[in-house]
């Protein structure tokens, strides 16, 4: 099991090593963009399913929420 993700990280370790350098700044600006997204996300838009106890609770909320265009 071990080998295994040992062989998937050289996988990866090995691809990313020979990219070219527009190809390294691209994937750094793709990281830095989506922990940006993901941390606004997370900051400013509550969990506002919490309230509710159970998941058909939850799930008729977000079902009336999307039908109900009001």
């Amino acid at each position: 099991m071990l080998g295994l993700f040992k062989n998937i990280y050289m996988f990866y370790y090995e691809g990313f090593k020979n990219l070219t350098s527009t190809s390294k700044k691209l994937w750094i600006l793709i990281f830095v963009k989506s922990t940006l997204i993901l941390t606004v996300l997370f900051l400013f838009f509550p969990d506002v399913l919490s309230q509710y106890s159970s998941d058909e609770e939850r799930s008729d909320v977000v079902a009336d929420s999307l039908l109900n265009f009001d």
